[in-house]
This record gives structure tokens, sequence and C-alpha cells, in this order.
């Protein structure tokens, strides 16, 4: 199978995955939304938007999934990897408005109670349908997200941040259920007082168990968006991939770079060659790196710049002179 029938295979794949995803998210969000409006509980309705979130997300995610493989042209002279950096890095900032969103809503609404403000009852019924229905589908999801990422190989950072939402929607609504049943069985006893704001604590507990790994996604996303290199290992094993490929000239590696975009890693080589070389021995040795490259880092695309000094330019040759 070519690069080209692997991409297409793994796409194909990945926006099947997605679709499920996206009428998976539809369902759960306006499920959400109507059991909230039913059983008064604000945490259901954080749950439901956190569903529509996603829905949103797979949408712009499939489009993402087709332009990922396209090549470089005019108007995107890189290629197109770095899309999905872009889409988990805002698919991350928007669960972490909703989490602000969410957090203040939670916070007024405890300030409201202990002013003297009513806080709506809750109605339990719909609460525990909704329970049921929605764990049994966030982890569905889960499981149709972990299957498609492990049958592409392990490279869609798409599929792993849409498996990981599921889980901790499937999670966040159990804790949900757990939180509400317990302010359930609070009511009339020493601390009863709980029940009628117990509603808003579980959606700042729900807020802070989730904050952190949402932020953590963000700043993956901006890192790589930035062109942050990565990590020290995977630079090691790409400069001995490459570091074989240049003995075979008797030129020398001067310097090599590695930034991540999405599933794509981009290589920048600076290469001193030995003696005067041709365009056409430059793309050769283009086409071995990106084949050597890919062999331990995955997918990779290498660009060539010959050059004494690497990524910075001195004013002088860097090599000592001899007499």
């Amino acid at each position: 199978m070519t690069q080209t029938q692997a991409d297409a295979s793994l796409a194909t794949k990945e926006q099947r995955a997605l679709a499920v995803s996206k009428w998976g998210n539809f369902f759960m969000g306006l499920a959400g939304v109507a059991a909230a409006w039913a059983s008064h509980s604000q945490a259901l309705l954080v749950d439901g938007l956190f569903s529509m979130v996603g829905f949103t997300s797979a949408i712009f995610a499939a489009r993402v999934s087709k332009s990922i493989g396209l090549l470089p042209d005019d108007r995107r002279p890189l290629g197109y990897a770095a899309d999905e950096s872009i889409y988990t890095t805002f698919r991350s900032l928007s669960l972490l408005g909703l989490l602000v969103f969410a957090f203040c809503a939670a916070v007024l609404n405890i300030v409201d109670y202990a002013s003297g403000g009513d806080v709506p009852q809750l109605n339990y019924e719909p609460i525990v349908i909704y329970l049921i229905v929605i764990c049994i589908a966030c982890f569905g999801l889960a499981a149709n997200h972990h299957f498609a990422w492990k049958s592409t190989g392990q490279q869609s950072d798409m599929l792993r941040l849409e498996k990981k939402a599921a889980i901790f929607d499937g999670i966040m609504t159990v804790t949900a259920g757990a939180g509400l049943s317990a302010t359930y069985y609070l009511a009339g006893g020493p601390l009863g007082w709980i029940t009628p704001i117990g509603d808003s604590l579980i959606v700042l507990l729900l807020c802070g168990f989730v904050a952190g790994r949402y932020y953590s996604d963000f700043m993956k996303g901006i890192a790589e968006l930035a062109g942050t290199s990565i990590a020290e290992d995977q630079v090691q094993k790409a400069r001995r991939a490459v570091q074989i490929i240049v003995d075979e000239t008797d030129g020398r590696l001067v310097d090599l770079s590695v930034v991540r975009f999405g599933r794509t890693f981009q290589v920048q080589v600076y290469f001193e060659p030995a003696e005067p070389i041709t365009a056409a021995a430059v793309d050769d040795l283009t086409r071995k790196c990106d084949l050597a490259l890919s062999n331990v880092l995955g997918r990779a695309t290498s660009i060539i710049l010959v050059s004494r000094h690497g990524r910075v330019l001195g004013d002088s040759d860097p090599r000592p002179r001899h007499a």
C-alpha cells in the first residue's frame, strides 16, 4: 500500500468515527438540555452543553480530517498538517470557556441562595433516566473512538481528543448522578442544608475535575502552533536516522530541528554538502530523509536546507580554518 492509499484509508476510518461522534453528541446534547429543563438541574445543563460543543467540534473535525492529507499548494506552501493543531487548540479553548461559564453560574447560584433567594427544587425522575442513557452513550462513543484510533495507527490527535472527551463526559455524568443522589438522601438530615445548592456544588466539582485536562490539551495545541520543538529523545531519534542518510553523501549534518503539527512531524535538516550539489540530488536526499524519519517518528516530512551555519546564520564560517 502506498503512502497516499494509507492516508486515504486512515481518513476514511477517521471520518466514519467522527460521524458517529457528531450524531452521538447531538443526541446527548438534546437529551441534556431536555433533562435539565425537566429536572431543574444545572449540572445536567452543563453536561448537555458539553455534548453540544462535541457535536459542533465533530463537524469541523470531519473537514480537518479531509484537509490534512492535502499536498502543499500556493495557498498553504507548508501543507495543511497544522489544521489538526488548530482544531485541538480551539476545541480545548471552547471547553475551557464553557467551564468558566458553568463555574460562574454555579457560584452566582450559591451566592443567591446564601442571600435568601429561592432555588428550584430538583425533580429526580428525569435525572435517573438521563444518567443511565448518557452513561451508555458516552462509553460507547469512547470505545468507538478508541478502536478507530488504534486502527489508524494511533496517529490521529482528533480521535484521541474525542475519546478523552467522551470518557470525561461519561465520568462527569456518573459523578453528577452520584452527587445528585447524595443530595436527595441528605434532605431532612443534619446536612440537609446542602440539598438546595447541591446541584451547584456538583457543577463546581466537575469544573475542577476536568479543567486541568482541557488546559493541558490547550497548551499542547498552542505549543504546536508556536513551533515548539518536540521532546529531546524524539529529536535524537530523528537525528540518528538523518545522520545515516547524510553519511552516505560524505556531507555534514550541521543542525536539525523537529516540530509537530497534529500527527505530522516537520523536520528541517541543515546540510553542508562535501561538494557542489544539484537540485535533483537535494530532492533525492529529501525523499530518503522522509522515508527514514517516517520509520522512527511516524508521518514526517523533511526540508533540506543547504547551510554551513544551521538555524542561526553567523557572520563568518563556523568551522575552524586551517592554514
